[in-house]
């Protein structure tokens, strides 16, 4: 994974004003018109790297991202090196044993935590699939969903209400109102149900 806050040659906490004054100077320093044929290709390299940089670091949520990837790396990296060779193959074994068992509650919250999403993804479509394929993969299953109680049902029954009322002053809004005389006298399934009890 690269260091993008290596290459940028600023510190992981630094402002967006810091982040940007950075790229403007590196940015002029290692401009490829500035060197020779040899120098140049590195120089644009080296450029190339910079722009990446600064476009990741420059987005919140791309950088959010970043950080959250950043910080997993680091955690991997000490894991690895306290850790010996027998234990690293003992916790593969017990954490594939764990996805492949039917995890519930708060083991499978753990589960989505160790989840280890494709480095290259960052910030970018498949970086957005893998999420919500992960969410997908690991949703509660019918067997694990609780009972609706007292309190569910009370917010669902609110939620009924506040709908209503906010179909209530649309109709009086003169601007609206058309619009809600359309959906209620011209729909076909508003139609069907008046007409079962008419």
């Amino acid at each position: 994974m690269k260091d993008y806050y290596g290459i940028l040659e600023v510190n992981e906490k630094a402002s967006q004003e810091i982040i940007e004054k950075a790229y403007k100077t590196l940015v002029k320093k290692y401009h490829p018109d500035l060197y020779s044929s040899v120098q140049k290709r590195e120089a644009e390299i080296k450029l190339k790297d910079i722009n990446e940089a600064y476009n990741i670091l420059s987005d919140s949520f791309l950088r959010a991202q970043y950080d959250l990837e950043l910080q997993k790396e680091k955690i991997r990296a000490q894991t690895s090196r306290n850790v010996s060779e027998e234990n690293t193959q003992n916790y593969k074994q017990n954490a594939t044993q764990k996805r492949n068992e039917n995890i519930s509650g708060n083991r499978r919250k753990k589960a989505k935590t160790q989840y280890v999403r494709n480095k290259s993804n960052v910030g970018t479509i498949f970086g957005i699939a893998d999420l919500v394929k992960d969410l997908w993969t690991n949703r509660p299953q019918k067997r694990e969903r609780k009972k609706m109680n007292k309190t569910d049902w009370i917010a669902i029954g609110l939620t009924i209400v506040v709908v209503f009322i906010i179909g209530v002053i649309l109709w009086f809004i003169p601007f609206t109102n058309g619009w809600m005389r359309q959906l209620l006298f011209e729909n076909a399934l508003f139609n069907f149900i008046g007409g079962l009890f008419s």
